[in-house]
């Protein structure tokens, strides 16, 4: 049964029935595959798709890196790396680090940036461990991570040899093309396959995220449970009023039309931050495009409110927010009385730290909306794989049906590349010498 809850009564948006109809067609278009961007809609069934026994060979070979390694190294970039650091930081003790009985292996991330301090200081670090990989491209030849994967691969084949190294690397690539496929085949990697019909945005519930997800020991069974009810709760078939989904991308649409210009996703649970990050690439990559989209930025709360509070609060008027609300924490800490009270916060002692919480999230809501800034509010009922499988079928729903209501392809990317052909052509790659000697002219 869907737990999330969307309200919308803070946004200022008067639902009319032409909005519905737009939405229903947009909704129903991801599932007729009549509109743009078609051959990238696998992610709509996923959930449903994701059979026993798929999450039983990727819990097998998660085991199985757990049993060899202390520390396995995710390597990826964008939604190959993304999406399972949201899931994995939302389901983590932030502390975990500092415990003296760590449970199972540590997960750390690499090729989703070009530092050469970060590659060096994650490999320092790993000196005295016992290291794995999984890495993860559908070409692998995208050039963050294809460089920290000849980096670690040569490591750990220094470190056991290359036939222990084969047994100590993972792909997660395509069925049957590419330079990581071929790499695979010749070395005798253990492979997990990325499908055709999903793109890396979306592509979190399969082994992409999946597998780095169950070796960190995540549920990863609930997180699709999740993610399958929260298809079910979205389907074509679903009354407009009762699609969380298409609600909340009707309004984002309306509010954008009126002029905002800019989304900003916050929630008051830090554990959520990664959410964030995973959602601003879901949004960004699928609506900026033609000229068109809002611009997805965010902030975790309440810190932020001592940083970007007073733009939200004041600034041009061109925000709207959504937050994400956690009904229930995991845990219990009660403020205590003091004789002294010298901070003045006895009229707090007795309280749990959730309450505070919760009307500080009240006082601001109402802070901002007589700012002028409209308001949405998703709530999940915990932070647990259950919820957070749901909240990211949400917003990817909501994502493919928003695209369409704005008049784009949501499924594709065309300017990544033009940063790409740029670099490449500064570092003078075969093949790119007419636009080498161009970019050099104009530097």
């Amino acid at each position: 049964m869907n737990a999330l809850k969307l309200d919308i009564t803070k946004s200022g948006v008067t639902i009319t029935p032409d909005m519905e109809k737009a939405a229903l067609e947009a909704n129903a278009l991801l599932y007729s595959g009549k509109g743009a961007g078609n051959d990238f809609l696998g992610w709509v069934h996923l959930p449903s798709s994701i059979s026993a026994a798929d999450i039983e060979a990727i819990e097998a070979e998660a085991a199985r890196l757990r049993a060899k390694a202390d520390v396995v190294i995710c390597i990826g970039i964008g939604g190959s790396y993304l999406g399972a650091k949201a899931v994995l930081e939302a389901m983590s003790d932030p502390f975990r680090l500092l415990h003296k009985a760590p449970q199972g292996p540590t997960l750390l991330f690499a090729g989703q940036n070009i530092s050469e301090d970060y590659i060096h200081e994650m490999l320092e670090a790993v000196k005295e461990h016992s290291i794995a990989a999984i890495v993860i491209s559908k070409s692998g030849t995208t050039t963050e991570p294809a460089i920290a994967f000849r980096i670690i691969k040569a490591e750990i084949e220094r470190r056991y040899g290359k036939r222990e190294a084969a047994e100590r690397i993972v792909a997660v690539t395509d069925k049957a093309r590419g330079a990581l496929k071929t790499l695979a085949t010749q070395e005798g990697y253990p492979t997990f396959i990325i499908p055709d019909d999903v793109g890396g945005r979306f592509s979190v519930l399969t082994p992409v995220g999946l597998l780095p997800l169950a070796v960190a020991g995540v549920n990863i069974g609930e997180l699709v449970r999740g993610a399958r009810e929260m298809e079910h709760a979205t389907g074509e078939d679903v009354p407009f009023a009762e699609n969380p989904s298409a609600l909340y991308a009707v309004v984002r649409n309306e509010l954008y039309r009126q002029g905002k210009r800019i989304e900003i996703l916050g929630s008051y649970e830090p554990k959520l931050q990664y959410i964030n990050e995973w959602w601003k690439q879901l949004y960004g990559e699928s609506e900026g495009k033609d000229g068109k989209g809002l611009f997805p930025a965010s902030v975790t709360l309440t810190a932020d409110l001592h940083s970007m509070g007073q733009y939200i609060q004041q600034g041009e008027r061109i925000l709207l927010e959504t937050i994400i609300s956690v009904a229930k924490p995991a845990h219990e800490v009660r403020i205590e009385s003091d004789a002294e009270n010298l901070d003045g916060l006895n009229y707090l002692a007795g309280k749990r730290i959730s309450e505070v919480n919760r009307m500080a999230e009240l006082g601001v809501q109402m802070a901002h909306l007589d700012g002028g800034v409209p308001n949405l509010r998703v709530e999940i009922p915990a932070i647990d794989e259950h919820a957070i499988g749901g909240l990211l079928y949400f917003f990817e729903k909501a994502c493919g049906i928003s695209g369409y209501l704005l008049g784009v392809n949501p499924f594709d990317q065309p300017g990544v590349e033009a940063y790409k052909k740029n670099m490449f052509a500064l570092l003078e790659k075969p093949g790119y010498e007419e636009a080498t000697k161009a970019i050099k002219a104009r530097l």
